[in-house]
């Protein structure tokens, strides 16, 4: 007689569609074009390539292009087709993409800043570049004339870059861990204010612009929410890598955050819920090891991992709030950038084996 089987419960992860291989050094960006079966690269290896799929079902280069330095970062604009794309040498190059994504033909050339690039944004809505490069420089160009329009000084190397066309902010994360909020003008900034709360230096952000708040990912393994829109200087810690936080992108329509790790990690937390602040990480009371050897999970402040906490709070931790708010998925790849493309559920992530990988993310951010 056969044994019984027992149905297995349906465990909901990412379903890797493709994995885009070719480039001789690290892809350090890249983008799904949208409404195409598409991606958009920049290399260190100096090459700009758009591969498309093809019959076969295999992405193939449709535009191959080299460039003069490595190729450190990009901004694609799907409504123009313009690719801001910056280089190990400061400048930054534009192209326009031809409809059929088969042609690239440039526009102008930005020397921005005296050494590499580390950020760039183009802004469709005022016609200005944004970036920040290693000669610890923030600058905003004019894409029309292409003359400066202003410049910042930042107090380490940025890593992170956001811009909020409403209010015309901009968000700039460093490396020693510290984020700034500037107001920006056409021809000048103001300096709104500064804030830390990583122990490591800013490695990404992302910005809501609905809910007006802005995540900061970190080498100190955690991401941080800042409640900029509710002006209460809420900061809310999140742990869930045990690795540097390389990247971050925000699913608005269902609130969840994906943050991605050099340990391979997708994590997509559920934003949705009502988050507590932060020793004990629960009451607050100072707790060292010689008081307590209890730990547990407080997925609501934050922590999915377990962390220590006294033993009153320990027995009084229920059930409901042990149930995890985020869910764990490997990658196999040490990623270095991530991005989302929020119309068909797809997250592309580009790591440090060179490959570029393609997800249906609709089973859990959906």
């Amino acid at each position: 007689m056969a044994a019984e089987i027992q149905p297995q419960p349906l465990t909901r992860k990412p379903i890797l569609l493709q994995r885009v291989e070719g480039s001789q050094e690290v892809v350090n960006m890249a983008v799904i074009v949208p409404k195409e079966e598409g991606v958009i690269s920049v290399s260190e290896d100096r090459t700009v390539r758009v591969w498309l799929k093809r019959d076969s079902g295999q992405y193939w280069p449709s535009i191959f292009h080299a460039m003069p330095s490595p190729c450190s970062c990009m901004s694609f604009n799907p409504e123009t087709r313009r690719l801001s794309i910056g280089l190990d040498n400061g400048t930054i190059s534009e192209f326009i993409l031809s409809e059929d994504y088969n042609k690239m033909t440039p526009v102008k050339n930005y020397q921005a800043h005296q050494s590499r690039v580390t950020m760039v944004l183009f802004v469709l809505e005022l016609e200005w570049v944004l970036s920040t490069g290693q000669d610890k420089l923030f600058a905003w160009h004019c894409s029309e004339s292409g003359q400066r329009l202003g410049c910042y000084r930042t107090s380490a190397v940025a890593s992170g870059l956001q811009f909020d066309v409403e209010t015309r902010h901009v968000f700039i994360g460093d490396h020693s861990g510290q984020v700034t909020i500037l107001k920006l003008e056409q021809e000048n900034c103001t300096l709104l204010t500064s804030f830390r709360g990583h122990t490591g230096g800013v490695t990404a952000l992302c910005w809501d612009p609905v809910q007006r708040v802005l995540f900061s990912g970190s080498s100190d393994h955690s991401v941080i929410m800042w409640d900029i829109g509710g002006r209460k200087g809420t900061a809310i810690e999140l742990q869930g890598h045990n690795d540097k936080v390389r990247a971050l992108s925000y699913a608005q329509h269902t609130r969840q955050l994906i943050s991605c790790g050099g340990d391979g990690g997708i994590v997509v937390w559920n934003m949705d819920v009502e988050r507590q602040e932060h020793h004990c990480r629960k009451c607050g009371k100072a707790v060292c090891g010689k008081c307590s050897s209890k730990r547990s999970s407080i997925p609501l402040m934050g922590f999915e991992f377990e962390v220590r906490v006294c033993d009153s709070c320990h027995e009084a931790i229920t059930d409901e709030e042990r149930a995890p708010t985020a869910t764990f998925h490997d990658s196999k790849h040490n990623i270095v950038h991530v991005h989302f493309d929020a119309t068909r559920g797809w997250l592309l992530t580009s790591g440090t084996d060179k490959v570029i990988k393609l997800w249906d993310m609709t089973p859990i951010v959906s």
